[in-house]
C-alpha cells in the first residue's frame, strides 16, 4: 500500500497531470505535494483548495446520506476552467477523514474520467501515518 509520496508519483504519471497534492481540508495544510502548483506556490493552493472542499464537506446540499458518519460526505469535486481540471478527491480513512488529494490536469492532455477514476483507486490504496 502506497504512503504519500508515492501515491502523489502515481497521480502525476496521469495523461495530462501537471501537479498533485495531499491536503488537510481542516486546516489547508499541505501533507504532500510534487510538481507544479497553479499560481507557484503549493502551499497557497492548497489553502485556497482546502476551503473549496471545506465547503463542500461541511454543507448539507452536497452531502450523500450517511446514516454511519464514517465517510466524508462529498466524494470528490471537479474544478473546470479554460486551460486544466482540478480535480479533489476525498480520502476515506480510519480516523476522522479530513484529507483529500488534489489533482491539477491539463485539459488538453488530461482525460478527467481516466483520472478520476485512477484517483478513487489511490485514494483507497493510500496509507497514511
Amino acid at each position: 500500500m502506497p504512503g504519500i509520496d508515492e501515491c502523489l508519483l502515481e497521480a502525476m504519471r496521469l495523461p495530462g497531470a501537471r501537479g498533485a497534492a495531499l491536503v488537510d481540508w481542516t486546516s489547508g495544510l499541505a501533507l504532500g505535494t510534487v510538481g507544479e502548483s497553479p499560481g507557484g506556490d503549493h502551499e497557497t493552493t492548497a489553502a485556497e483548495a482546502a476551503e473549496l472542499a471545506r465547503l463542500a464537506a461541511e454543507h448539507g446540499a452536497f452531502a450523500a446520506a450517511d446514516p454511519g458518519g464514517e465517510r466524508p460526505p462529498v466524494e470528490d469535486l471537479i474544478v473546470s476552467n479554460r486551460d486544466s481540471y482540478h480535480l479533489l478527491r476525498f480520502v476515506d480513512t480510519p480516523f476522522d477523514s479530513s484529507v483529500f488529494l488534489h489533482l491539477w490536469l491539463s485539459r488538453a492532455e488530461g482525460n478527467l474520467a481516466l483520472a478520476r477514476i485512477r484517483l478513487g483507486e489511490m485514494a483507497a490504496r493510500l496509507v497514511l501515518g
